[in-house]
């Protein structure tokens, strides 16, 4: 199984077209996480209606994950804290979306939501105490931030990751965790896009601008770990253990010829609701 992990979009609508055009390439596609922008001059929710319409467009070429963002978030729970409502709709379309867990072959998706506060929190820890006697062979969580006190979460002065992320990777002991959130912790000194906290592997692709996306492959049949970014293209042994500098990809493997050869924006491209 070879799957293909973004985070951090932002309503870019040049990376949701590559994402589309990649998309065929993959067993499963992990969005870990803001969809949206809640900075763009574009109205969140005509951005909601866009992005629904590019992961249907997803779902009907492969399997798609997809777990909220802090800039996901768009109202708030009769208790009062903040919730993405929008995510949780995408689930009709056959997408496993925040409070799912999916199984594919003998590998466990358990996507996360975000948390504003201590109910969704709990909601977070029930899931995960729920899908713990199910592991199969590999578990993977999709959790927009990433663990706090790890190069992936570095913001360049402190940490930016989840405390609470920490505590529940040691109790349960998950395979590989997907995040995203710190945009620059892979270009700079101390950041990176991949940890290892015990067994477990974290990442964390980053962010840049322009088509394509920063992106990570995990290929489970070759236990390797691939980071494609402008001028950056690393991998990593799974089976090995925590080894910095990544590899240098030297050799590419077919699928990431086929990616470097895709053109412009496919014809299906959803457009703006008019009004």
């Amino acid at each position: 199984m070879r799957c293909l992990i973004v985070a951090d979009l932002h309503y870019s609508l040049p990376q949701f077209d590559w994402l589309l055009s990649a998309s065929s390439q993959f067993d499963a596609v992990i969005f870990a996480g803001d969809a949206l922008d809640i900075g763009s001059f574009v109205d969140v929710r005509a951005q909601i209606l866009v992005v629904q319409k590019y992961l249907g467009l997803l779902a009907s070429k492969t399997r798609v994950m997809l777990c909220s963002g802090n800039h996901d978030l768009d109202e708030r729970s009769p208790e009062g804290e903040k919730i993405s409502r929008w995510i949780g709709m995408v689930r009709e379309l056959g997408i496993a979306c925040d409070g799912d867990s999916l199984t594919i072959g003998d590998t466990l998706f358990t996507v996360c939501p975000w948390w504003d506060g201590p109910l969704v929190r709990a909601q977070i820890v029930r899931q995960l105490e729920e899908a713990a006697p199910k592991r199969p062979r590999q578990w993977v969580w999709v959790h927009h931030a990433p663990p706090a006190n790890s190069p992936v979460s570095w913001g360049g002065k402190r940490s930016f990751g989840d405390v609470e992320l920490v505590q529940w990777i040691d109790t349960y002991k998950p395979d590989f965790v997907i995040s995203g959130h710190v945009h620059q912790s892979p270009f700079i000194q101390d950041g990176s896009w991949f940890d290892r906290i015990g067994n477990t592997w974290v990442f964390n692709a980053g962010l840049q601008l322009g088509r394509p996306p920063v992106c990570i492959v995990v290929d489970c049949d070759e236990a390797k770990a691939y980071w494609l970014a402008a001028e950056y293209a690393q991998w990593i042994d799974l089976n090995a253990p925590l080894q910095r500098p990544a590899h240098t990809i030297t050799k590419a493997p077919d699928w990431l010829i086929l990616l470097d050869r895709i053109a412009d924006p496919i014809p299906e491209k959803p457009q703006m609701a008019a009004g």
